[in-house]
């Protein structure tokens, strides 16, 4: 139990003291274990299991749907918008129909996603001239 404890503490300390690039890195990285998680749960016909995944997952897309900025972001972010609606369809019909295909899509468009968010927030921390991230927020 103190174990866990710890690591409670460490996880809210980090979101805490995390910039925006990080916290969204954060929330790419969730979405896409619990993708995954959801996929397993289907292997193991888990089906509690592989809706709680989804539906965290969703939950998250949801969160980084709300965060797109149109006025900095402008067509980034309206793209994005399309891009997470989507996603979000797919989870939705991967729950319904009991299929990983659509997790599949999910987790690949989440992975190329966040290995851009990763790219943008190291030229941040770096100090390197940058780009609005991909949601057009700045890091």
């Amino acid at each position: 139990m103190a174990g866990n404890f710890g690591a409670n503490q460490y996880k809210q300390t980090s979101v805490k003291t995390a910039n925006r690039g990080q916290i969204l890195i954060m929330l790419y990285e969730s979405a896409i274990r619990n993708v995954k998680k959801a996929a397993e749960c289907i292997d193991r016909n888990d089906v509690p299991g592989k809706g709680m995944a989804i539906v965290k997952a969703h939950d998250i897309v949801n969160e980084l749907n709300n965060t797109l900025d149109f006025e900095t972001g402008g067509e980034i972010a309206k793209n994005l918008e399309r891009l997470y609606m989507f996603m979000s369809e797919q989870l939705i019909k991967a729950n319904l129909e009991n299929k990983k295909e659509p997790l599949q899509h999910v987790q690949k468009l989440m992975e190329t996603l966040l290995e851009g968010w990763r790219v943008a927030v190291d030229q941040v921390n770096r100090g390197q001239p940058q780009n609005n991230g991909p949601n057009g927020l700045s890091g």
